[in-house]
């Protein structure tokens, strides 16, 4: 494994320290600030819309159906709320109070004598089933029963609280009689039931599916049983929590008796079913904004990181790609940046509204019931230790995963650029073998953190609910049941567990999001590293057009540190002179070139054009006024005329195809059905190399340099068509300063100034003629390249003639 791909796996701490990924994703979410800001406004609404549906469920359930199990009063007529049973009027005891509160003119005439019926109406003579004295009751007080205890002002001079429904098992929550009147009853204990006609109140109970009246209400509620008499007499038993029973006569409510009950509580019913409706739409109504808006930035977000990414590759110096394979390079603009979009779309809004519901939910818990949510806010630490532990394995994971897909990209993109060499040598199955040794570390990876986040996700989230429930069931199962001070109605407790389910879902959400959590922050560390590598901005400062004085002192290079390609270079090339570089292949002929065109900067010396320090001219500026023709032409998916041009509208159509005919290209359009407007794909696959090459050529001398560098560009050319380029270049030579890389060294026998390079040195200068009288490296090298001339003659009577 190369040692690029180790250190893609490994990066470096502290150039991630310097990246400082988690401010810039701050600092790019501040461009958005506002829409994601109305984002969690509207996130927040819609949590606060869903979280008001089991307080409605617990007012529906409390008021409306379970209510009907409260104390009812006789009213001397009808009145609103009030229901007719056997030729009387009844109406719940908290509706007279609730219309007492509304004040006096919305009291009916009879709202006196129905209060009056309440605290002095006669009772049943049931002294002998009274509990003995001693006992503190918390019960209803006991209309009910007999003697001066049930009729006996309340202490606290109530005319009577409203009792709540309670689960079985638990007191009712029923007015304090005056008095210490001991147990309800003992063990045993039956009340007859009281003349509905006459008892001035009455309690309905739900004993399975049946409901049944009961005359004269109960002492305390408990577990309930009934029996049906062959008379049709209901028996209502009720076991308290002490193991003593009471039971109360009473009558079976039919369907229609029921339904007659239930009857004043439709309207209210039917608007908290409206409001619930209400706030379901405010809520889908609020999601869908928070969503559209929250991926409408993160798109943007993403686009604008994108734009940055490759804007800052192209202020980066030429040396940062020798040591970056491209493919790693595409990784981390496309599948970084659209990891990175994850963070801003389904982690912050899970996280967000996830913190929210946790907190909010809490905080219902506590309105509700204070023991029972300081057991539930257990969670938090424990969801926090979760998370940091999860980061600390899966960050690992994540790097190597990241890091190993780049790989993958970068494998795939050689082999499809080298495609033609690995067919030609037979190599795909080596190929194939490596591709999947690194797809192999992928999977294997993938897998790692598959099985961290089955482990840590919805199996753990499932243990904690467990333990939550098992903790709900506790309290309400066994302190409800033992402490009279315990009880709970069955509207907290719906709500109870409605939040409790609530409460999880968004703590699944949160662990669910934390494996996109982790990979969009190693992704950000990825891609800003890149962008925190120093690059060089875009200038469009200009300068004049250069005369073509180009002078090298004392110039040292190196690629690598230690290792030097070129030695103390000193020359000077006049305006107008055409220079060559030739050597063997690694002498530093093509590293001049690319130290005068600004690809890299010299470790020490100088390079002037004009008398001017190129050091300290943007690389732009200095390349304005130059023009280069390679040895692998390069063409871009187009036309032959984008090609040329490359997109500048100071070159006309015209000036592209004089460029065309200057370089012999001419023929090349005359055959192609659309002319200049010929379709090119990837790199120019459809056209030869000589073909490639002569557009190349076109694009240099539709730019006018200055000054041209032609790096072997006539290398894939035939010698019909290098004939013809060698006098278009006559031409186009004229007022240039033109540099000249040629291995074939007769097309270079007219240069005005050969420079031969030899490991990093010029050893010799000279004209062609120099050269050769001088009978050094150069002469050697043309002597040995017309020994292999085609016509067979001898290098030695061949020289004289050339020479």
């Amino acid at each position: 494994m190369s040692d690029v791909y180790d250190q893609d796996h490994a990066p470096d701490r502290e150039a991630v320290r310097r990246a400082q990924p988690y401010r810039k994703l701050v600092g790019y979410a501040r461009m958005h600030q506002r829409a994601i800001a109305l984002a969690l406004v509207l996130l927040l609404a819609g949590i606060g819309t869903e979280l008001c549906g089991p307080f409605i469920a617990k007012q529906l359930i409390d008021e409306h159906i379970a209510g009907i199990e409260r104390r009812w009063i006789r009213a001397d007529e009808r009145q609103a709320g009030a229901v007719q049973y056997n030729g009387q009027w009844w109406i719940r005891e908290d509706r007279v109070a609730a219309q007492a509160e509304g004040g006096a003119e919305q009291r009916g005439p009879s709202d006196a004598g129905g209060q009056t019926a309440v605290n002095s109406g006669s009772q049943p003579d049931t002294a002998s089933d009274e509990p003995p004295a001693g006992g503190k009751t918390d019960g209803v007080s006991e209309a009910g029963t007999t003697g001066a205890a049930a009729n006996s002002p309340r202490a606290d001079g109530e005319a009577g609280g409203a009792a709540e429904t309670r689960i079985a098992g638990t007191e009712a929550a029923v007015p304090r009689t005056g008095g210490n009147t001991g147990d309800a009853a003992g063990t045993g204990t039956t009340r007859p039931a009281a003349n509905a006609e006459s008892a001035a109140e009455a309690r309905i109970l739900q004993v399975g599916k049946a409901f049944y009246f009961i005359p004269g209400g109960i002492a305390r509620d408990g577990e309930r049983s009934a029996a049906v008499d062959a008379d049709g007499t209901a028996t209502v038993t009720i076991r308290g929590a002490d193991g003593s029973e009471t039971a109360y006569k009473g009558e079976r409510l039919d369907r229609e008796q029921v339904f007659a009950f239930f009857q004043p509580e439709f309207p209210g019913i039917f608007r908290l079913t409206l409001f619930y409706l209400a706030l379901m739409i405010v809520s889908a109504a609020c999601s869908y904004g928070q969503r559209f808006l929250l991926q409408a930035s993160a798109n943007r977000i993403v686009r604008r990181m994108r734009d940055d990414v490759f804007r800052h590759i192209n202020r980066l110096p030429v040396r940062f790609f020798d040591n970056l394979p491209a493919g790693k390079v595409v990784s981390r603009i496309t599948n970084d940046t659209e990891a990175i979009k994850e963070l801003y779309v389904a982690v912050l809004a899970n996280f967000f509204s996830g913190s929210l519901y946790i907190l909010a939910i809490l905080g219902a818990m506590f309105l509700l019931d204070v023991r029972l949510a300081v057991i539930c806010l257990a969670i938090i630490p424990i969801l926090a230790l979760w998370i940091y532990v999860y980061r600390k394995f899966a960050a690992q994971y994540n790097r190597v995963i990241r890091s190993s897909l780049s790989e993958l990209n970068g494998r795939i993109n050689e082999s499809i650029q080298g495609m033609t060499v690995i067919q030609a040598f037979r190599q795909e199955r080596r190929m194939q073998e490596e591709f999947e040794e690194h797809n192999r570390r992928y999977f294997d990876f993938r897998n790692k953190l598959l099985r961290l986040n089955s482990l840590t996700s919805h199996n753990l989230v499932g243990v904690l609910r467990n333990v939550a429930f098992v903790a709900l069931i506790w309290y309400f199962g066994g302190v409800s049941l033992t402490s009279e001070a315990g009880g709970a109605t069955l509207g907290v407790l719906y709500a109870f567990v409605d939040y409790l389910n609530r409460m999880f879902n968004p703590v699944v959400g949160i662990v669910n999001q934390l494996p996109n959590l982790e990979q969009a922050l190693v992704s950000a560390e990825r891609v800003f590293v890149l962008m925190n590598e120093r690059g060089e901005d875009v200038s469009d400062e200009t300068v004049p057009r250069f005369k073509g004085h180009v002078a090298f002192e004392n110039v040292r290079f190196s690629y690598k540190e230690g290792e030097t390609v070129l030695k103390d270079i000193t020359f000077t090339v006049r305006p107008g002179q055409t220079v060559a570089l030739v050597g063997h292949t690694g002498s530093g002929k093509s590293s001049i070139l690319n130290l005068l065109f600004r690809f890299y900067d010299p470790d020490s010396g100088r390079i002037l054009i004009d008398g001017v320090d190129i050091a300290e001219l943007p690389r732009q500026t200095v390349r304005r006024h130059m023009g280069i023709v390679l040895q692998d032409p390069f063409l871009f998916t187009g036309t032959i005329a984008s090609n040329v041009s490359l997109g500048d509208p100071r070159i006309s159509r015209e000036r592209i195809e004089q460029a065309l005919r200057d370089v012999g290209a001419d023929r090349l359009i005359a055959r192609l059905p659309n002319g200049i407007d010929e379709p090119v794909i990837e790199k120019g696959s459809t056209l030869s190399a000589g073909e490639r090459q002569l557009i190349s050529f076109a694009r240099a001398l539709a730019f006018d340099p200055a000054i041209l560098i032609l790096d072997e560009a006539t290398s894939n050319i035939d010698t019909e068509t290098e004939a013809l380029i060698q006098k278009a270049l006559d031409v186009v030579k004229r007022g240039r300063t033109t540099f000249v890389i040629a291995h074939r060294l007769s097309t270079i026998r007219s240069a005005d100034l050969i420079l031969v390079l030899d490991r990093g040195r010029i050893v010799e200068r000279g004209t062609h003629e120099e050269l050769l009288a001088l009978g050094g490296k150069y002469a050697q090298m043309y002597r040995l390249q017309l020994g292999r001339d085609p016509s067979g003659a001898g290098a030695s009577t061949l020289s004289p003639a050339i020479g």
